[in-house]
């Protein structure tokens, strides 16, 4: 069921209708069901996975409350989401690498097991994680409602690709007893249109484009990856925060507030400050789950710096099991550990314009890795652009398959994203239209709703994060 078809908007009708008629006692129940009936549509089987990490870590966290076994139960935590999470997800890669190694000594390869990889399961495993861990060191009760943590692992709006809420600041909100507010209705509602305009306007038409291109390297010149590496950019962060925005819209309708994902990242001037803006959710979750652990910046620099490449090592394969992730989370991190190491001179000032541009390039370099499909297809990509072989542009890019209408319409629609996003940085509001007046944001909802309904893509193409 995704965000972006009508199923979705028919199916949270129902719940929105039927959450408000039902006394407050019973909507827990109303949201449990729905949340495990919108991820049964996905696959029914893979529903068990769920309820394992479920129940282990609502027991887990009562057990640590407890003080007896304390380690005992966090390490059972640890080992059952991460067990789950590396045999669907990394098994096979794993066994891939192994062979690589091992071929040159024996005459056998291990099979491949091919599991289905569970929608979400990188996001929901570290959610749990975050409350069994956050119970052990005293920052939060464990919840002794078994309904009400099975409801925080499961809340459908931001199940399948975040944002990674922690227990601290959605548990409590399941449990307080809402009224409809036409407020909520209005901001939701808008926050959603945008997500939807994200979607199905620029991400998906971006695809068209994309797709081809980096599923085919080889037979494509300089300029046309050059304009596929931008497209990507565009694509995956109008992708990624258009699930954030309908997610994030849908819960406040609901009157509960999920935490804001990404904050305008391609307006950064450094890598260290597109991570603060850029998936909010799991980069706080590794600066406080993994680089804090580690000891995050106590003790010598080279001690900070280690801690620093191996927390962005980790995201990376994180991410995806393949080393095109990997690289990509390693480049990220070497660039942040430059940044830590000049900021001990803060005479050596570089203009805003260059180090807009030079986090850019960076961002571009990094997205390269992260959208080929092998490391080989990168270095293929990056000595084609290096040859910078122009000629005959106009029919190579006629060659992709992409219509002359998406084409041009694409860059147009990228520069109403920025447009959009650099007036509304300047705003307290926390997210865009929000500061208009009504009237204004009446008609501006019109025109991103016309635009959807004239320039949308029609298919219902599903999310990038979901493979994640």
């Amino acid at each position: 069921m995704l965000f972006n078809s009508v199923e979705y908007f028919l199916f949270f009708l129902i719940v929105i209708i039927s959450y408000y008629l039902l006394p407050f006692r019973f909507r827990w129940i109303l949201l449990l069901i729905t949340s495990y009936v919108f991820y049964l549509a996905w696959n029914t089987n893979l529903i068990v996975l769920i309820l394992i990490s479920t129940i282990t870590d609502y027991v887990a966290g009562i057990k640590i409350e407890k003080g007896k076994n304390k380690k005992v139960f966090l390490y059972l935590s640890v080992l059952v989401n991460l067990g789950i999470l590396w045999t669907f997800k990394y098994l096979d890669f794993s066994i891939l690498n192994l062979n690589y190694f091992l071929r040159p000594l024996i005459n056998y390869q291990i099979p491949f097991v091919e599991l289905i990889l569970p929608m979400g399961i990188s996001f929901y495993t570290f959610q749990t994680l975050a409350y069994t861990i956050d119970v052990y060191n005293g920052k939060i009760k464990a919840e002794k409602h078994l309904g009400y943590f099975a409801l925080y692992v499961t809340f459908f709006p931001q199940l399948v690709a975040g944002p990674i809420e922690r227990a601290g600041h959605l548990l409590h909100q399941l449990k307080q007893r809402v009224k409809f507010n036409s407020d909520n209705l209005k901001v939701g509602s808008t926050i959603i249109l945008w997500g939807l305009f994200k979607k199905v306007v620029i991400a998906d038409r971006l695809a068209l484009f994309v797709d081809p291109v980096f599923n085919n390297p080889s037979q494509q010149n300089s300029l046309v990856l050059i304009i596929a590496t931008v497209f990507f950019a565009f694509q995956i962060y109008c992708d990624f925060s258009a699930y954030s925005d309908i997610a994030i819209g849908s819960a406040k309708i609901l009157g509960i507030n999920l935490m804001k994902n990404f904050n305008s990242p391609y307006f950064s001037l450094s890598i260290t400050e597109f991570w603060k803006r850029w998936h909010i959710s799991l980069s706080t979750w590794f600066r406080d789950y993994v680089y804090i652990p580690l000891g995050g910046n106590r003790g010598v620099k080279w001690k900070t710096y280690y801690n620093l490449l191996l927390t962005f090592l980790i995201s990376g394969f994180w991410h995806g099991a393949n080393w095109t992730f990997i690289i990509w989370g390693v480049i990220h991190g070497i660039v942040v550990v430059i940044e830590k190491s000049f900021s001990q001179y803060p005479n050596f000032k570089i203009p805003n314009l260059v180090k807009w541009f030079l986090t850019m390039l960076i961002v571009l370099i990094a997205w390269v890795f992260f959208r080929s499909n092998t490391v080989e297809d990168t270095w293929i990509i990056f000595s084609r652009i290096s040859d910078f072989n122009f000629a005959n542009s106009l029919d190579s890019i006629r060659q992709v398959g992409i219509n002359k209408f998406d084409f041009i319409l694409s860059p147009l629609v990228i520069l109403l994203l920025l447009l959009i996003e650099f007036f509304s940085s300047n705003k307290k509001e926390e997210y865009v239209f929000q500061s208009l007046t009504f009237y204004k944001k009446v008609f501006a909802m019109t025109v991103i709703g016309f635009c959807i309904l004239i320039f949308g893509i029609e298919d219902s193409n599903q999310f990038i994060y979901f493979q994640f």
